[in-house]
């Protein structure tokens, strides 16, 4: 399944249904990636406040990959920022 993510709350609704559609308790998606339960909590409630690590071990316990594309009708590739040698 597929989901668009464009704010946080489509992101809570997207965690929350995978993880229920394996049938996980936010304890049972915890222990699987080592995360406590009120984490996941955040993660499905308030995205905004968790870290990026966090939504990253919860994404692969839920075999969900992070893909960022342009939007349809955005910029073109060659207008859009080139990545730099800096390092963030």
């Amino acid at each position: 399944m597929k989901y668009l993510i464009s704010t946080p709350s489509q992101l809570s609704h997207a965690l929350r249904s995978a993880r229920k559609a394996r049938g996980w308790s936010q304890g049972g998606a915890g222990k699987l990636v080592g995360l406590l339960p009120k984490t996941i909590s955040a993660l499905e409630n308030h995205p905004g406040s968790a870290t990026i690590d966090s939504l990253m071990k919860l994404l692969s316990a839920l075999e969900l990959e992070l893909v960022l594309l342009p939007k349809e009708g955005g910029e073109s590739p060659n207008k859009m920022a080139k990545p730099s040698n800096e390092e963030w």
